[in-house]
C-alpha cells in the first residue's frame, strides 16, 4: 500500500532506493547529502540492502561498475567533488552499458566551495564530466516528491536502455521537509531481465564478459555507433518537461529543479502586475527539451533562464530557440538563492 511521511529529500530519495529493491549502495559521506549514507547505513541494512561507506567516491564508483556487472541494482551518491572523483568510472560504466542510479546534491563552488545549494554541476551532469562520447539520462527534481519519485523512475529507465541516471539536486532539496507519497511499487515487475550480466558460465551460454576496453580502432569505433543510437532514441523517448500559462505568454521563464519553484511565485507576482509570462521546467536535462523551446519561440516576444549559476542551462536555451528571439539571464551564484521579486525586476527590464 502507499504511504504517506514527512522527510527530508535526502531521506525520501534513500528511502525510495529501498523501496525500488535497491541491492546495494557504496558510498563516501560529504556535506548535503550526508543523510542519504546515513538513512541507508540504518534502514537500508535492516531491509536487505548492501551498504558499504567506502574510503574515496573512487572506490565507489569502481564498486557500482562490479555490482551493475553482476546484475545487481545499484546507486551511490555524493556532491559535487565527490562527483568529479567519480568521472573516469562514470565513463567506463557509460561504454559498458551499465545500469545504475547516481545521485548529485549540488553545493556551491568551484573547488570546496560552500555547503549552500548550487546548480553550477550542469555542465558537468549534462555535457559529459569523464572522457568520450557518452551521455548520463539526467532528471531534475523540484521537489521532495520528486526526489523520492525520480530514483524509481531512474532504476527503471537505467536497466531499460542499459545506461546510468544521475538525478542532479541541490543542497536546499536535500535538506528540506515536505510530505511525501510511496506508492505502491512491485519490484519483481519492474527489474529487468538482465542475460548480459556477469553472473558465471551456465549450460546453456558462456561466460559473459564486460569491458570499455577495445584495443583496435574499428572495434571501439562499432562500440561509439551503438552508443550514439541509444542516445538518439532516449532523445526521441525520455524528454519530459512542464509548461504553465504558455498561451498567452509574451516571456517565459525557464529554470530546473529549485530555482523552477522560485519562477513559478515570480509568475504568479508577474502576471498580478499585468505581465503575461509563462513557465518551462526541463525535468530531463538530458535530453534537453529542445524542440519544445523552439515552438514556443515562435509566439514569444522574449526568454529568461534563471539558474543558481553563471548560466549554464543558458546555453542550451538559446540553442532550442535558434536564435528566433532574445534570451537574457538571471543567476546567483555561491550558494545564494535568487528571490521572486529579483526575477520579476528583471522581467520588467526585459519587457
Amino acid at each position: 500500500m502507499s504511504e504517506i511521511r514527512l522527510m527530508k529529500g535526502n531521506e525520501a530519495a534513500a528511502e525510495a532506493a529501498i523501496r525500488a529493491g535497491c541491492d546495494c549502495y557504496f558510498g563516501y559521506p560529504i556535506t548535503p547529502q550526508s543523510e542519504i549514507i546515513e538513512y541507508l547505513s540504518d534502514q537500508g541494512r535492516k531491509r536487505n540492502v548492501v551498504v558499504m561507506q567506502v574510503e574515496s567516491e573512487i572506490a565507489a564508483i569502481n564498486m557500482i561498475y562490479g555490482a551493475a556487472g553482476a546484475g545487481a541494482r545499484t546507486m551511490t551518491s555524493s556532491s559535487g567533488p565527490g562527483i568529479s572523483l567519480m568521472q573516469e568510472g562514470l565513463s567506463y560504466i557509460a561504454a559498458a552499458e551499465l545500469p545504475c542510479v547516481l545521485i548529485n546534491i549540488s553545493r556551491g563552488g568551484p573547488g570546496l566551495g560552500t555547503i549552500q545549494p548550487s546548480q553550477g554541476d550542469y555542465f558537468q551532469a549534462v555535457k559529459g564530466g569523464g572522457h568520450g562520447d557518452y551521455h548520463l539520462i539526467v532528471l531534475a527534481p523540484d521537489s521532495v516528491q520528486e526526489m523520492a519519485d525520480f530514483v524509481y523512475l531512474g532504476f527503471d529507465i537505467a536497466e531499460k536502455y542499459r545506461n546510468p541516471v544521475l538525478i542532479l539536486s541541490d543542497g536546499a532539496l536535500g535538506q528540506m521537509m515536505e510530505k511525501v507519497v510511496f506508492p505502491d511499487y512491485d519490484v519483481k515487475e519492474h527489474r529487468s531481465l538482465k542475460p548480459w550480466a556477469t553472473t558465471g558460465k551456465t549450460p546453456d551460454r558462456a561466460a559473459n564478459v564486460i569491458t570499455s576496453l577495445h584495443i583496435q580502432s574499428e572495434e571501439m569505433e562499432k562500440i561509439n555507433l551503438r552508443l550514439q543510437a541509444k542516445y538518439r532514441t532516449i532523445e526521441k523517448n525520455e524528454i519530459r518537461y512542464e509548461v504553465i500559462n504558455t498561451d498567452d505568454a509574451d516571456l517565459v521563464l525557464v529554470a530546473f529543479g529549485l530555482s523552477s519553484r522560485i519562477c513559478q511565485k515570480a509568475m504568479e507576482l508577474a502576471r498580478n502586475e499585468g505581465i503575461k509570462v509563462g513557465f518551462l521546467r526541463p525535468i530531463t536535462l538530458y535530453p534537453f527539451p529542445y524542440d519544445a523551446l523552439n515552438k514556443l519561440a515562435d509566439k514569444l516576444k522574449g526568454v529568461l533562464v534563471v539558474e543558481m549559476n553563471a548560466g549554464q542551462m543558458l546555453e542550451d536555451v538559446r540553442l532550442g530557440v535558434c536564435g528566433k528571439i532574445p534570451v537574457e539571464f538571471y543567476g546567483r551564484m555561491g550558494g545564494i538563492i535568487p528571490s521572486p521579486e529579483e526575477i520579476v525586476a528583471k522581467l520588467k527590464k526585459m519587457m
